[in-house]
């Protein structure tokens, strides 16, 4: 009896406990720990610059060194747990069938394998914006609403997530719709309004041509915007005319590490 009490306590204790994130992008990788029972993170952020190429073992070594500043903390989560991982990119499996805005000795890699091999203990990768939805559909913007929930991230690209009741859609590439015959990243993403020199008043017009036509697809019940151009939303949103409510999203920066941390966790079984 008392054994089996132990291990009960042992097993609900193990599933509130913190895990690593780590957050891929372009420029930077940073990782966190993750509070999963307030989906927050224990402590700063850790931030290495991308490697230039940005190889597959470049960016393990990266990896690895970030696990290692945050497993050196007082807060860090048992050393064999596992590890989640954001990558900007379509994992299917654990490997890598998308490179758009990334090195291309990345494409049908095994990214789980390659990263579970460096760092020695079990990881779980998974696409940048995916684990930014499922980051604001548990603890963000988007906690509590059932049905569809869309979660559409503006930088180099246009990332997006399909959450429906709560549960992740993986690699919906929603960025990659042509609309009036171009791929919708190439016009509006926030680096296209840079890039091409767009006003927030011109940028509002095709920002909302993308959305209108992603609404007719998929009648969401809501839009969640992320993004650093989030910051800057009562420029364009005031452009938007959309059935659908929209918006920005709340977790910033930290969306992609809560989201590896929470997706290594449902995988693990060691999150509801």
């Amino acid at each position: 009896m008392i054994g089996n009490a132990l291990s009960k306590k042992d097993e609900k204790n193990h599933k509130h406990a913190p895990l690593i994130g780590i957050d891929i992008g372009g420029t930077g990788i940073k990782g966190g720990i993750v509070d999963l029972k307030k989906g927050k993170l224990i402590g700063d952020r850790f931030r290495v610059p991308t490697p230039q190429p940005a190889t597959p073992e470049a960016v393990a070594e990266v990896v690895a060194e970030i696990v290692a500043e945050l497993s050196s903390r007082p807060d860090a989560p048992d050393a064999s747990s596992p590890v989640g991982v954001t990558f900007p990119g379509i994992i299917q499996h654990g490997v890598v069938h998308s490179a758009a805005n990334v090195d291309k000795s990345w494409l049908e890699a095994d990214i789980d394998k390659a990263f579970t091999k460096r760092l020695g203990r079990p990881v779980e990768v998974i696409n940048d914006a995916d684990a930014a939805g499922l980051a604001e559909a548990r603890y963000g913007a988007g906690e509590g609403v059932n049905g569809t929930v869309l979660v559409i991230t503006l930088g180099t690209g246009i990332g997006s997530a399909f959450i429906f009741n709560g549960h992740l859609v993986p690699n919906a590439e929603l960025g990659h719709l042509e609309v009036d015959g171009v791929d919708a990243e190439t016009k509006a993403s926030a680096v296209a309004r840079e890039r091409d020199g767009l006003t927030w008043d011109q940028y509002g017009v095709l920002l909302n041509r993308y959305l209108q036509h992603v609404e007719f697809l998929f009648s969401p019940e809501l839009f969640i915007i992320g993004g650093g151009i989030s910051k800057r939303s009562d420029e364009y949103f005031p452009h938007l005319d959309l059935r659908t409510k929209i918006v920005t999203a709340e977790l910033k920066n930290d969306a992609g590490i809560v989201g590896a941390a929470l997706e290594v966790a449902l995988h693990h079984k060691l999150a509801k």
